[in-house]
């Protein structure tokens, strides 16, 4: 594992603040995230995540497990 922080970006279908308050206890629970965001103004709903350690397909699997859409902007 890389260990600087580094911004992983992807595409969800977060768009309101109930949906942020339903995904916020996956992503502050998991580890290797140092700090998260869902950019709901953006048309493609960006969650960006300081990454300390966990890879994107782990957090598309938090974001799924929380009942939402997601996908890799980052390659």
């Amino acid at each position: 594992m890389n260990p600087e922080n580094k911004n992983l970006q992807f595409k969800t279908n977060i768009n309101c603040g109930g949906c942020l308050a339903t995904v916020a206890p996956f992503l502050n629970a998991a580890e290797g995230i140092s700090q998260w965001e869902v950019d709901t103004t953006n048309k493609d709903k960006i969650l960006t995540v300081q990454s300390n350690g966990i890879t994107k397909k782990a957090v598309i699997q938090k974001v799924q497990a929380a009942g939402f859409k997601i996908e890799s902007l980052n390659q």
